[in-house]
Formats: structure tokens, sequence, C-alpha cells
């Protein structure tokens, strides 16, 4: 089958077997390996990328249904050669120590923070429940995130919500 899509920006056409993930056709044929393989059943996180804007763990994803789809890797994430501010925080509070979940971790929190721009610790763990590390014991990921969190918000200009009035 022949698909087309849109990754990190650029569009792509590729025949491709129905089987293939699409965690293979974006490591195997893209060459971007940014994106992990761990556990290949959606429990680990490390395969995960965005489609069309939302986490997805590509191991559980056939390329076949990205057809048609933006896809966004850890690769796509930093602009203009900037990493990312989630990119800057694990580096700054050392967020990761092997590396290996990291890019699932961070496509994970950057698609939440979207959502829940200003999260507590609590929520910023339930977010990463799908996410695993088998090195850090997560405190520095949770610090990472809340760092990023704290940038992102202080890049965006602060905007006065007009009130409306409830005339009961």
């Amino acid at each position: 089958m022949q698909i087309h899509v849109k990754v990190n920006g650029v569009e792509y056409k590729h025949d491709v077997e129905p089987r293939l993930l699409l965690v293979h056709y974006l490591r195997d044929v893209l060459r971007l390996t940014g994106t992990h393989i761990g556990c290949e059943t959606s429990i680990c996180g490390a395969c995960t990328v965005h489609v069309n804007g939302k986490a997805a763990k590509s191991c559980t994803l056939f390329a076949v249904q990205a057809d048609n789809c933006e896809i966004t890797t850890i690769e796509g994430l930093a602009q203009n050669g900037e990493l990312h501010p989630l990119q800057t925080s694990f580096k700054e509070m050392h967020g990761l120590q092997c590396g290996f979940c990291t890019p699932g971790v961070i496509m994970t929190a950057a698609d939440y923070l979207k959502q829940n721009p200003h999260p507590t610790e609590e929520e910023i763990r339930t977010a990463l429940e799908g996410n695993f590390c088998r090195c850090t014991g997560y405190q520095n990921i949770v610090k990472s995130v809340q760092l990023a969190a704290e940038k992102m918000s202080e890049s965006k200009p602060v905007t006065k919500e007009k009130k409306e009035e409830v005339v009961v």
C-alpha cells in the first residue's frame, strides 16, 4: 500500500507492507531513530510520537493507519535550531540517565502540557503513567516537566480574559 505522511514538516510517499508498524517505518524507512522500540506492546511508552498533534504509541499503529496524517517525532520537536523547553529542561534537571525512555516521555509530556500548561506534581505523574523509566526513579523527570511548564508559560504572552456577566 502507498502512504502519504508529513513527518516533522516533510512530506513523504512510500509503498509499505500493510503490517509495517509505524515505529519501524519511522526508524527503518525514514531513519528517524530518536523514536525507540521498547516493549512493542504499548506498555513502556518509548515509542511515543505525535500523530495529528496527539501523543500516540507508534508500536501499536500500522504505518498505513497514519496515511494522510501529520507526525512529529522527538527530532521534530526542536524548532529553528532551538531545542524545545522540555528538551532543555531534561538536560538542566537531569531528567535522564540512559536516555532510552526520554524521547517517549518528552513527547507524552509535550502533548500533556498543551492540555494542561500549569500541572501539579501529581498531575504530571498521572500523565506519565504510560511511560516507564528503569533508571531515574521519576523524581527528576517530574522536575524537568515542571521546569518546562514554567518556561513555556513565561514565553507565552499574557492575555486578559474578558469576563462576561451572568444575568440570572
